[in-house]
């Protein structure tokens, strides 16, 4: 699977986010590294999805 990221230079190295994906996040010292951390960042949050789909659902209302 292809999922884009937004890589964005900052004064510690690079950011990088995959906006598909809210919350899923990651960095490295090169554009390389973090690359390659986002790629296991991805990995992390799609097995943390498909655990919580084994629960039970529940909607709850929030007045705001």
């Amino acid at each position: 699977m292809k999922f884009p990221v937004t890589v964005h230079k900052s004064s510690y190295g690079y950011d990088v986010h995959c906006p598909l994906l809210p919350g899923c996040h990651s960095q490295g010292e090169s554009i390389e590294e973090a690359l390659e951390n986002i790629k296991d960042a991805i990995k992390t949050y799609l097995e943390m999805v498909a655990d919580e789909e084994k629960g039970q659902l529940y909607e709850v209302e929030v007045g705001v």
